[in-house]
């Protein structure tokens, strides 16, 4: 993985295996990437915290990697994951990060 793009992370990309619904985006650097490939479970890297996380440490809601698929320049991954708990992904308490949709009319404004 080339992890020199953006100051030794990668994004790491989570989608339900079964329902193919993104779930969340988080970063991996390679310890983070090597936790997950091992326990089973994805684990990411805070940037805020500057250290390793495992979804679901303290909600219970975690994430069992079913496989992990790299894109073609091996800068970001895609992790395929079984929700566990009672399946929301978001700190919002909500299924999937992705709820919201993005008003056109903004975004042609900035």
């Amino acid at each position: 993985m080339d992890f020199t793009k953006l100051d030794g992370l990668i994004p790491a990309v989570i989608q339900d295996d079964e329902s193919n619904e993104v779930l969340m985006v988080g970063f991996m650097n390679p310890e983070a990437l090597d936790r997950t490939t091992a326990s089973g479970f994805a684990t990411f890297f805070s940037r805020t915290r500057n250290t390793l996380w495992t979804k679901g440490e303290t909600s219970g809601n975690r994430l069992q990697v079913v496989r992990i698929l790299t894109d073609c320049d091996d800068d970001t991954v895609l992790v395929r994951v079984k929700r566990l708990g009672d399946g929301n992904v978001c700190h919002t308490g909500t299924r999937s990060c992705f709820v919201r949709e993005l008003d056109a009319a903004a975004v042609s404004a900035s």
